[in-house]
């Protein structure tokens, strides 16, 4: 049985995310006796693969090991070419043995005989895009291939950065950015601190720190990923996420969280170092590995284990679903993809399902993905809206 490790460089080496030291480890796994079966044994009944690799015809499929193939090669050579010839074999060998088994795992899927899917719109995964609320209460528009330049900042469109202020600042001057549906950004505040913003969020922050104090900023609402700038580069002070019922205190580390306006909870997860949610008065710390969810309707609060690799996936460009039900996939699909979606049974929205995907594809290829695997029977897109039956 693959353990939780290998698991997860398993599904990131399927979306081609897996580092060196990833592949390392996967390869020296799969080498042991029983282990390459063991790997496609896993992948096969766990896992919902790209499904743009569901190709019977044989001269397509190679042509497409072959374009996956350079693409890696392209990759491995910018990053270290004396190590290419060691991965690039790997790569060809599970490549190989994926297509045979996808093969055989979709050969009977492919005599489905269900409803066809009716799609009347094509549905455009999100990009990079946000708005910029300046301090004297101007709007801009952020979006990729287009650079943006203020005295405290400057972006290109898929981020922007804001510079250290090497005079001393005596008044907190903030800006607000925000994510609408089908968007996703990156910020890096001027301490250094970096932060990714999923889609539908808002984030709101000071233009600069002042020295000596407290470093806050607001989350507020929808997901966010935050890298601190450690509190012994700032002489010892400390960093503050504010969002709806809590409060995060941290002295430098990596934290996820979800609070999103639809949903009744907000969801803490920390990657690395130390944090101390405060909500109602009381404190709990969270140690790697562990996550708070504060329900803010009954004030309800638990802290559990997680696979930190499922909640923060999505600043990798990849959706992780494990054995989620359906509705909360779709409420993650729909702001991505900027749509409504409709659940044509009440029954279908408990269906839970486990699979890895990227989000630069197609909305039609994941709900094809999902249908597949019988999770749903067909689907309608009527503009802006999927029909799920």
């Amino acid at each position: 049985m693959a353990s939780k490790q290998n698991e997860r460089i398993i599904a990131k080496y399927l979306i081609n995310q897996a580092s060196f030291k990833e592949l390392d480890d996967l390869e020296a796994w799969i080498k042991k006796p029983n282990n390459e079966q063991e790997f496609l044994n896993y992948v096969k009944v766990n896992y919902s693969i790209d499904y743009n690799l569901k190709i019977t015809d044989t001269v397509k499929t190679k042509k497409l090991i072959s374009t996956l193939f350079k693409r890696e090669k392209r990759k491995f050579r910018v990053r270290r070419i004396q190590r290419y010839s060691k991965y690039a074999a790997v790569f060809i060998g599970i490549m190989i043995s994926i297509y045979v088994f996808k093969n055989v795992l979709f050969k009977s899927l492919d005599k489905d005989t269900t409803t066809p899917v009716i799609v009347t719109n094509i549905i455009q995964p999100g990009t990079d895009k946000a708005t910029l609320t300046l301090e004297d209460g101007s709007v801009v528009d952020l979006e990729k291939g287009v650079s943006f330049i203020t005295a405290n900042a400057n972006s290109n469109g898929e981020e922007i950065v804001y510079r250290i202020d090497d005079k001393k600042t005596k008044e907190l001057i903030y800006n607000y950015l925000t994510i609408p549906r089908g968007g996703q950004f990156y910020v890096v505040l001027s301490d250094g601190t970096k932060v990714w913003l999923n889609s539908e969020s808002k984030l709101k922050y000071p233009v600069s720190f002042i020295e000596g104090e407290t470093r806050k900023v607001e989350l507020v609402y929808g997901e966010a990923y935050f890298e601190v700038s450690p509190s012994t580069e700032h002489k010892g002070t400390k960093f503050k996420v504010f969002n709806q019922s809590q409060e995060i205190e941290v002295l430098g580390t990596e934290f996820n969280i979800k609070a999103y306006r639809d949903e009744t909870s907000i969801y803490t997860t920390l990657v690395e170092g130390r944090v101390t949610v405060n909500y109602e008065n009381r404190k709990q710390n969270l140690m790697p590995n562990q996550q708070s969810s504060l329900d803010v309707n009954t004030k309800n609060f638990l802290v559990k284990e997680v696979d930190v690799y499922n909640e923060i996936s999505w600043k990798e460009g990849v959706f992780s679903f494990e054995r989620k039900p359906l509705n909360e996939i779709m409420r993650v699909l729909s702001r991505w993809y900027d749509v409504d979606i409709i659940f044509d049974s009440k029954s279908l929205e408990e269906v839970k399902f486990f699979g890895v995907l990227g989000k630069d594809q197609k909305i039609e290829e994941i709900l094809e993905t999902i249908k597949n695997f019988k999770i749903i029977e067909v689907y309608e897109i009527k503009g802006k809206t999927i029909i799920l039956k």
